[in-house]
């Protein structure tokens, strides 16, 4: 119980990497709040995990990640139900469109800065305050090695990437 009465929130937390973050957490008594882009996958993703351990403390929630305002809103509600934010895991990401940049669609650029990008910002802006003043807290920024060796077609998703290094070294 090496995280007992720690609260983690970890974006995108439904599956892969994310999922198996919030697990390790839970198994190491952590209560954790996951957030994905879909009520369905969300809901998916705490049945499973409540199903392998009812004791684990573990809820979901789907605000839409690029709104800071829709974001601020959840973190205010994970607050006021714990009382505390300790742990944040930046792991939402998305991969968006694989074309040379002549033939790009801006839809998936702006998709991919959203999410990979702002939407990190927003999350930690949103939380970070609330750690300073408690004190202290972790955030962990799940990058990618597209952010340090781009790759032929990956030109905005590697450039969002390494964007999420750069924010993470100079934080």
């Amino acid at each position: 119980m090496l995280l007992k009465d720690r609260v983690a929130v970890v974006t995108g937390g439904t599956r892969g990497i994310g999922y198996a973050i919030v697990k390790k957490y839970l198994e190491n008594g952590a209560k954790v709040v996951l957030f994905g882009s879909k009520e369905e996958s969300v809901n998916k993703a705490v049945q499973s995990l409540k199903a392998e351990n009812p004791d684990w403390v573990v809820e979901g929630m789907w605000p839409n990640l690029t709104d800071s305002e829709e974001m601020e809103q959840a973190i205010a509600k994970v607050g006021e139900k714990y009382g505390r934010l300790d742990i944040l895991v930046n792991n939402a990401g998305l991969a968006a469109g694989f074309e040379h940049l002549d033939r790009g669609s801006t839809a998936d650029w702006n998709a991919m800065i959203d999410t990979n990008v702002k939407g990190l910002l927003y999350v930690t802006r949103i939380i970070t305050p609330k750690m300073i003043a408690a004190g202290g807290g972790h955030v962990i920024n799940i990058g990618s090695i597209a952010g340090t060796e781009p790759y032929e077609n990956g030109a905005v998703y590697c450039a969002s990437k390494h964007a999420v290094h750069a924010i993470s070294q100079a934080m």
